[in-house]
């Protein structure tokens, strides 16, 4: 991704110094950037017809839905809790929700928050379906299409081989009854990740080869998430003519549930370096944030993530491996190249931080949790969270 792109939210401002009021680490949100994401999705449904949820999975920080909600139909979710928080700071949105498996113990109160329930197997369909419906749900089941279409991130991949996500052709043969059928409103696929509408194109294809007896029986088609629409140079005229397709050749309501392009580029990590050590010709900088506790996806996916004034090409006259704090060896962000010294008491701005950030960190070692800040479009701050020992201590025992 280009890096002016992943900073653009910051042109015009003495950055990082415009982050030195907070204390470190911290998230800041950028508003403006949140909501031109919201404008284009906005626009594609306004063009289009669909209807565009965000995946709270990706992007769950609920102080920005009032502004997200304009521009999006609702919301999508992973279970009971995610749909609860979607009912309540989206209200009078829709809310949809899949999970792999649902709890018998969770199914009823899920029934009070969930509009859309989308199931992954057959015989889950069969189990919680009659209820779905004797509730007024539409119902939907998850298919696998079995057409991977990305490289390299088998852990992110639906389609890869053995997969437990969503029913193939051969499982529908097996176990679909006409009984079962009749409870099914729609049919949801989910097979990218960060990637562009020809990948949805090739899924599209494939689903249409598997299910082309299914679809035209349907009310609507979630193509899920995974689409980078508001990344610059994302092909949305491919995209706009597969949502049209599946309008117009099999008459259904087509819905769309990016997380990532909800909150592409709108947020940052701000941290400061706390050590600088040498080892073998490698000098690393130890920061006050941890790849392992902070921004689990720099381990999980692994990716290096873009730094403001730092190049991970390391085409720079100085080389700098950055680091957690953290008691685990592997706690590395990555090697970053600068024109200066790195010293105690700098602060790096880490991009691109909105998504898979505060929804999914953690305390491992004791880390205090990052505060998370608003940042408006005149550049003042609104501090959301004031996170300390108790948020770490309240969820290892007794309250």
């Amino acid at each position: 991704m280009d890096r002016k792109e992943v900073f653009r939210g910051l042109a015009g401002r003495n950055a990082p110094n415009c982050f030195a009021p907070l204390k470190t680490p911290c998230y800041v949100v950028d508003e403006a950037r949140l909501e031109e994401n919201g404008r284009i999705l906005a626009g594609l449904a306004e063009r289009t017809g669909c209807r565009v949820l965000l995946a709270q999975k990706a992007f769950s920080n609920y102080d920005f839905y009032p502004l997200l909600a304009p521009y999006l139909a609702g919301t999508e979710a992973s279970g009971l809790y995610e749909a609860r928080l979607g009912a309540e700071e989206m209200p009078g949105k829709e809310v949809h929700v899949f999970c792999a498996a649902y709890r018998e113990d969770e199914f009823a109160e899920l029934l009070e928050y969930a509009d859309h329930i989308v199931f992954n197997s057959v015989s889950q369909l069969k189990r919680f379906g009659p209820a779905a419906k004797g509730k007024g749900k539409s119902v939907g089941l998850r298919i696998n299409p079995e057409r991977s279409t990305q490289e390299g991130h088998a852990i992110y991949d639906p389609c890869a081989p053995g997969s437990r996500l969503g029913v193939t052709r051969a499982a529908w043969d097996r176990e679909m009854t006409g009984e079962l059928l009749s409870l099914l409103d729609g049919l949801h696929f989910h097979t990218l990740c960060e990637q562009d509408s020809d990948a949805l194109e090739t899924t599209l294809e494939a689903v249409e080869q598997g299910f082309r007896d299914v679809l035209p029986r349907m009310k609507w088609l979630n193509m899920g998430g995974g689409h980078h629409i508001t990344r610059e140079g994302y092909d949305i005229p491919r995209l706009e003519k597969c949502i049209r397709r599946a309008r117009e050749q099999w008459g259904l309501q087509v819905y769309l549930e990016p997380g990532e392009a909800v909150a592409l580029n709108a947020g940052y990590l701000v941290t400061t370096v706390l050590d600088v050590v040498e080892n073998a010709g490698i000098r690393t900088a130890v920061l006050d944030t941890s790849a392992a506790c902070h921004m689990p996806d720099v381990i999980e996916m692994p990716y290096t993530p873009p730094l403001l004034n730092g190049s991970a090409e390391e085409d720079k006259p100085y080389t700098y491996r950055l680091a957690g704090p953290t008691c685990l060896a592997g706690d590395v962000i990555g090697a970053y190249g600068f024109d200066e010294e790195l010293k105690p008491g700098d602060r790096l701005v880490f991009g691109d931080m909105a998504i898979y950030t505060t929804c999914k960190n953690n305390t491992f070692n004791g880390m205090p949790l990052p505060d998370i800040h608003r940042m408006d479009a005149s550049g003042r701050f609104t501090r959301l969270t004031a996170f300390g020992y108790l948020d770490f201590k309240d969820r290892l025992g007794r309250r």
